[in-house]
Parts: structure tokens; sequence; C-alpha cells
């Protein structure tokens, strides 16, 4: 009997996948530059008792476990090991709980961002982290990366809305974390800990997640267009030092205009330098959102518009997000994802043209802009690729930045990240993962 056949034994039927076929599609994630392995076989969890049961049984024949949501990610951190298994949580996909006088819920972690957001909604509620993947991207995902998304220059990324978690560790013993309560400050905070490692420390089988309430009125969306982009980065920082308070600000340069008018034709200036989106979701949303556009006029807007309905404010920022789509139509893409103090965006908006330049490369930037979190996407047809990408990282943390604001490490940036971590912040990190990994079954190779 094959470890495979003693692990088919311990699940019920249909849990375990080993057809070559049916195995090639939980390979990879969206990280296309990144070659996956070939492992042993896929499992469908369906309940925490079957999560326990692959990593006790991993743990006694030594086999690497890779944790996997929607294969949405965009690092390689669920990218399959060779010989190992996948993991994967989609079919646990419960929302437990939604308690509106708490303002939280409780899900497993196959739930759907957009899922999620729908059910609060029914009860006067948002979960406020909406990664541009939100309508396929699991909460179990965005936890493990620590996911942003564009309403996150007000309410935070997933860290700020996670307040619990239950985690199989790697010998298949059963961890909660967190609190349901305001308050809390019993022992580590190992909620914290586990929100973005990657699924390189446990396997999140459930998460208690705060809720907001959710805006009474519909927000108000600005858009500037701007001949140059060091006028775009000016009126970032102009709306945020003035405590305007959007609820997302969104930046398009140049190249990704282009690419998203050439798709889908919606009249947008393509000489432009850049364009600005910003969205208000305060309860009377008008005044703040004239102010936006002052300032963005201010700055040096050559264009700006103000949203008069939902249906308007909701096909300005539908602009912003098909920007992937539109940028993956230049060819095999490396989207980046790094940030800088938002004092400082300007700047790095400048360095990665001058690295487009420098290496004769196509490199379309969107970017939350009022994070200082940009996503560079580069056109890697050649090694001059993946050298511009090695500039955009030196560039990020000469400004003070990191090399990734959402996305994770995985495999695509595990290189460089000592050159922010350094030589006693690895050690320290290597430490932390003996602790809850000791044979280093749990996605080896990925994040650290």
């Amino acid at each position: 009997m094959t470890a495979v056949d003693t692990l088919r034994a311990l699940l019920p039927d249909g849990r375990v996948l080993t057809d070559v076929d049916v195995v090639e599609s939980y390979r990879r994630d969206e990280a296309r530059l990144v070659e996956p392995g070939r492992p042993l076989g896929v499992v469908l969890a369906h309940d925490v008792s079957d999560v326990q049961a692959t990593m006790r049984w991993a743990t006694e024949h030594r086999v690497p476990v890779v944790p996997r949501g929607a294969g949405s990610g965009l690092s390689g951190g669920a990218s399959a090991i060779e010989g190992g298994i996948v993991l994967s949580l989609a079919k646990m996909a419960a929302i437990v709980e939604i308690n509106p006088d708490d303002q939280l819920a409780v899900v497993e972690p196959g739930v759907i961002n957009a899922r999620l957001q729908d059910a609060a909604a029914e009860h006067g509620l948002m979960y406020a982290p909406d990664p541009a993947s939100f309508d396929i991207s699991t909460i179990g995902g965005n936890i493990a990366t620590n996911a942003g998304g564009l309403r996150c220059v007000k309410y935070g990324v997933t860290r700020e809305s996670v307040l619990g978690l239950e985690v199989v560790l790697a010998d298949g013993r059963l961890l909660k974390t967190g609190h349901r309560t305001v308050k809390g400050v019993a022992g580590y905070d190992l909620t914290a800990l586990f929100v973005g490692s990657e699924g390189t420390l446990g396997v999140v089988t459930q998460a208690t997640v705060r809720l907001r309430p959710q805006p009474q009125t519909d927000p108000v969306t600005i858009v500037g267009v701007f001949a140059t982009l060091p006028a775009a980065g000016d009126a970032v920082n102009d709306v945020m030092r003035a405590g305007l308070q959007p609820s997302l600000l969104e930046l398009i340069d140049n190249a990704t205009i282009r690419a998203v008018d050439d798709w889908k034709h919606v009249g947008l200036d393509q000489s432009a330098a850049a364009m600005l989106i910003a969205q208000v979701d305060v309860d009377h949303p008008r005044e703040p959102a004239l102010a936006i556009e002052k300032a963005f006029v201010a700055a040096g807007a050559t264009y700006t518009a103000v949203s008069s309905d939902a249906t308007e404010a909701a096909e300005l920022l539908g602009v912003r997000r098909m920007t992937h789509w539109a940028i993956e139509r230049l060819g095999m893409i490396l989207t980046e994802d790094v940030g800088v103090p938002r004092s400082r965006l300007t700047e790095m908006l400048a360095r990665i043209e001058q690295i487009g330049r420098e290496f004769d490369v196509v490199i379309a930037t969107v970017g939350h802009a009022g994070d200082g979190n940009l996503h560079p996407s580069i056109v890697i047809d050649s090694d001059q690729g993946w050298r511009a990408a090695e500039a955009v990282y030196t560039a990020a943390l000469e400004l003070g930045g990191t090399i990734t604001g959402e996305h994770g490490i995985g495999t695509l940036k595990r290189d460089w990240l000592p050159a922010e971590l350094g030589a006693v912040g690895m050690q320290v990190h290597h430490a932390v993962k003996a602790a809850f990994d000791p044979l280093g079954i749990l996605n080896p190779g990925k994040a650290i």
C-alpha cells in the first residue's frame, strides 16, 4: 500500500484525487511564471476533520502540504510541490454565523469574498477588504496573503478585519486564536501572526471576521486626469494630507489607460500620463467629493468628473477593476506589488518609468495610491523583464518601502526577502517557522 493509499483510507470516498488530468488543474495559481511541481494528489477537504487527518498523515509520512483556496494568488504561494499534497479548502465554504449585534461573521476558508459581502449586506453590514479578485478569491486565501484591495485606504487590509482563527497545525492539532470581543490582549497576538503567513504556519479552517456598518447613502466617485505623474502624485498627497478620507484612491498610468481603452473602447484619454479614481462613502458624500475634485484641480488635473448617481459611480470604478485583465492582454505579465511611504509615491512612479526605459520593457502601473501601494506589471518577454523587476524591488527598498504590500512573497520574491528583513529578521522568521512546523512540511519553499 502506497502512502497515498493510506491517506485515501483515512478520508471519506472522493476526498483524495490522483487522476493526472484532475490534479493538473490544482498545480498552479495565477503566478504563471512559477513552474509548479507534480504532487502525489489533491485532498478536497470538506470539514476540519479532513484537514486534521491530512496533516497527521503528512507528519507521519513527512509529505509536504500546500494549502489552497481558489488559486487566484499572484506570487506562487499555492503552486504545487513535487511529491507533495495539495490541500484544497474550496469545499469548506459555509458562512457559519453572521452576528449583527456584535458586527462579526464566522466563516470557513472557502467562502468567496463577494459572497460574504452579499450576506453581510442583508444585515446592513459590510466586510471591508475587497481585493480586485473579490468575486473569485476566498477568505482563506485573503487571510493567507493579508490581502488588501481598493477600500484599504480607509478600512485597512485583511489583518484589521480578522478577530480570530481556527487553525490546524502541522501535526494535526487544532488551535484557536483571538476573540469575539472588542478588546482582548491575553497572550501573544497569534491571529495577526497567521494572517499573511501564506500557509507556512498552519491551515486556517475557520475565521471570525469584523463587519462594519454599510454606508447609508450611495458612494460618490471622483475621477481626475493628469498630464504628468508628479501632478497625480501631488494630488494624492494633497487629498490625504487634507484628511478628506476617501474610501478608495486609485492610480492608473498611461500604459494601463491605453491597454484598457484599446480593449474596451471606453473613451479614455490615451495621452494622459495618469488617472486618479477616488470614492467617498460617508453619509453625506457630495461635499467631501467636491473637495477631492478641487484638490485634483489644484494639483494640475486637466479633466475631472464627479459621479451623479450610483450607476455612474459604478461605471467609473469599473475602469479600475478591469485593469488587471486589460494588462494581461499585453503578453506574459509579472504583476509586481511594491509599497512606499505615501510621501515617496511620486519618486517611485518616476523610478518605475525610468526602469522601463532603461531595460526597454513595457511596464503598466496601477495602484492603491492612497496607501503608496503600486502594482507595476512588467511584460516578461526576455531576461530584461526580470532585471527590470529586480530594479523595481531595489527602488522600493531604497525609498523606505517594501517588496510586497498585499500579494505576499510566495516563491517569486523569496530571494529578495532578506534584503528587506535583514539577517536578524530572517533568523527570527526561521525560528517562528520551526516552532510551528518543525518538520518543514507546511508549504515549504514559500514565503521565507
